[in-house]
C-alpha cells in the first residue's frame, strides 16, 4: 500500500515556557465556562498531539436529550458537564482552543478544523482534554489528533528505531520491514524514497506522524493567527488490537518506551510530556488477559522506571471507573459520558504533568 504525504518538517520555534492559569479542580464537572475570549496571539500555539487508534476519533453519540448515553441526555438532562452549554442551551465554544482531526486513507484526510466547540453527530474525548488545557493554559492551545482505527503499536504503529525480537520461537519484525514469503525482509519506506507495494511495520506511524507535521508546516491554515507553535505532550489510548496479540502484548512496554523516543525526536520536542491511558473494560488487579498486561506495560512505563532517559512527565489515568459499560472493542456502546470522562481525566494528567 502506498501511503502520500508523509515528510518531515521541523518546529517554528524553540521550546518556550507555559504559563498556567489555575489547576482544574478536583470535580470536573466545576470547570469554568469558557469566556469565548481569543487567546493572546502573540504567543506560541501549545500542540497537544492525539494518537491511537479507533476509540480516539469521535465515537461517542451526541443527538438524544432522551436517550441515555448521549451528550444531550447527559448535559441537558442530567445536568453534567454544564460547561459544555450556556445560558441558552447552546454548545459552548472555545476560542483559545483549536481542535484539529485528521485521518489516513488513500491520502490525508482532515475531517475537522474549528474552534472547540460540538458539531454534529458524535464527540471524542478531545472535548475533555480541550476544556482541561484551554482553561489551565494562558497560551493559545492546539488539539491536533492523527489516528485511525484497527491499529496496533506492535506493528501498524511500530516507532523507527524499534528492532526485531523473537517470541515464542517466531521472528517479529524490526520498523521498516514486511514478512516476505514468510521471511521477515527490510523494504525501503515511501517517505525515505522507495515504493511500498505493501504494508510494513511502522507504515502507519509514519503516516499519522507525517500528516501531523504537514498540519503544522502549514499552522496557520489551521490556527488562523498564529505565531508559531512549540509540541508541549502528547496523549495516547490505544492497545485494542495488541491485546489480540500475544507477541505485541509482551512487547507493548519496551515499544512505549520507543515510541515517546521517537515522537519527542520527530517533533523537535525532547521534554515534551506524555499521557496514556487504559482500556475502559480493564480492571486494575488484571494481570493475566491481554488487555490486563497493557494496563500493566502502561503502569510501569509511567511508574518512574525510565526517568532517567525519559524524565518524570509521564502520565497513567487508569479509566475502568470512567467508563460506563461495554469495551474498547464495541467503542464502549458510543456512550458520550465514557468518552467525555476519559477526556476529561487525560486532560487533567496533562496539566498535572505539565506543571513537572
Amino acid at each position: 500500500m502506498k501511503i502520500n504525504n508523509i515528510f518531515k518538517t521541523s518546529c517554528l520555534i524553540t521550546t518556550m515556557s507555559m504559563s498556567f492559569t489555575s489547576l482544574a479542580p478536583a470535580k470536573d464537572q466545576a470547570l469554568p465556562d469558557p469566556d469565548g475570549k481569543p487567546a493572546d496571539m502573540t504567543k506560541p500555539v501549545k500542540v497537544f498531539i492525539i494518537l491511537g487508534q479507533s476509540n480516539t476519533l469521535e465515537m461517542g453519540k451526541v443527538l438524544g436529550a432522551d436517550s441515555d448515553g448521549s451528550l444531550e441526555h447527559a448535559t441537558k438532562t442530567a445536568k453534567l458537564y454544564p460547561f459544555m452549554i450556556d445560558a441558552e442551551g447552546k454548545w459552548t465554544i472555545r476560542k483559545d482552543v483549536r481542535n484539529v482531526s485528521l485521518m489516513q486513507k488513500r491520502g490525508m484526510s482532515v475531517y475537522r478544523n474549528d474552534w472547540l466547540t460540538v458539531s454534529g453527530r458524535k464527540i471524542g474525548i478531545e472535548q475533555g482534554i480541550g476544556h482541561q488545557l484551554g482553561n489551565a493554559i494562558d497560551e493559545p492551545v492546539l488539539i491536533l489528533k492523527s489516528s485511525i482505527g484497527n491499529r496496533s503499536l506492535g506493528w501498524d504503529l511500530l516507532p523507527p528505531g524499534s528492532p526485531r525480537f523473537t517470541h515464542n520461537g517466531k521472528e517479529q519484525p524490526a520498523y521498516g520491514e514486511t514478512f516476505a514469503s514468510r521471511k521477515l525482509a527490510k523494504i525501503v519506506p515511501f517517505e525515505k524514497g522507495g515504493t511500498c507495494l505493501q504494508w510494513y511495520a511502522g507504515l502507519q506511524y509514519d503516516a499519522d506522524i507525517g500528516n501531523a507535521k504537514k498540519i503544522l508546516a502549514e499552522l496557520d491554515k489551521y490556527y488562523p493567527g498564529a505565531k508559531g507553535y512549540e509540541v508541549a505532550g502528547f496523549l495516547w489510548w490505544q492497545g485494542d488490537k495488541d491485546m489480540r496479540n500475544p507477541a505485541h502484548t509482551a512487547a507493548y512496554e519496551k515499544n512505549l518506551v520507543q515510541l515517546l523516543t521517537s515522537l519527542r525526536k520527530d517533533f523537535n520536542a525532547p521534554k515534551a510530556a506524555f499521557v496514556t491511558a487504559s482500556l475502559g473494560q480493564t480492571k486494575e488487579d488484571d494481570k493475566e488477559s491481554g488487555h490486563g498486561k497493557i494496563l500493566q506495560s502502561m503502569k510501569t512505563f509511567t511508574s518512574g522506571k525510565y526517568s532517567k532517559e525519559l524524565g518524570e512527565n509521564l502520565g497513567f489515568v487508569y479509566t475502568h471507573p470512567l467508563s460506563k459499560g461495554n469495551s474498547s472493542s464495541g467503542h464502549y456502546g458510543r456512550n458520550a459520558q465514557t468518552y467525555m470522562n476519559v477526556g476529561l481525566e487525560m486532560g487533567k494528567e496533562m496539566v498535572k504533568q505539565l506543571k513537572k
